[in-house]
């Protein structure tokens, strides 16, 4: 019996040999693509004011409700608020232009602080201690990922996605 190595077509082995390293690339390539777009999943806000934004976010939980923030984010730039596959189809953000006083509101009433917060539980906020605001309601759709662009315009105040 003769060796592979000794078979009589050697060109085959090298051809065996591109084709793997071509299969391997390709699925590493792919694997490394799908790893970045996953990556790339969160809830967003762009700022594109020319003033400092302050943002909270409000979400379904399993323990309930939750609000959070607050995210400076300044001119003309973004911040995540949210990293990593969004896993509700609703979300609630209320944002406040620091120079300003201009707010990007809503008519969902959840519990915000004036400093740094995470707050469970949307009821009784006067009686726990922080302030009620209304936040505005996002359908992400069930998307994995979602943008939020706030401006200066009031015919285009905000546009998603």
């Amino acid at each position: 019996m003769e060796a592979v190595s000794d078979y009589p077509l050697p060109g085959l082995n090298i051809a065996l040999r591109r084709f793997t390293r071509i299969v391997f690339f390709s699925l590493a390539t792919i694997t490394a693509f799908l790893a970045a777009d996953a990556a790339h999943a969160e809830f967003r806000v762009c700022n594109g004011t020319q003033n400092l934004v302050g943002a909270a976010i409000g979400y379904r939980a399993k323990d309930g409700w939750v609000t959070e923030g607050w995210w400076q984010v300044p001119a003309n730039t973004c911040a995540t608020l949210i990293e990593g596959e969004l896993t509700s189809r609703y979300y609630y953000l209320y944002a406040e232009d620091a120079a300003r006083g201009g707010r990007w509101s809503g008519n969902v009433n959840m519990c915000l602080a004036e400093n740094e917060f995470k707050i469970t539980g949307v009821q009784d906020c006067y009686a726990r201690g922080f302030q009620r605001m209304g936040f505005k309601e996002y359908d992400t759709g069930r998307q994995g990922s979602w943008m939020v662009q706030l401006s200066d315009t009031p015919s285009s105040q905000e546009s998603q996605n």
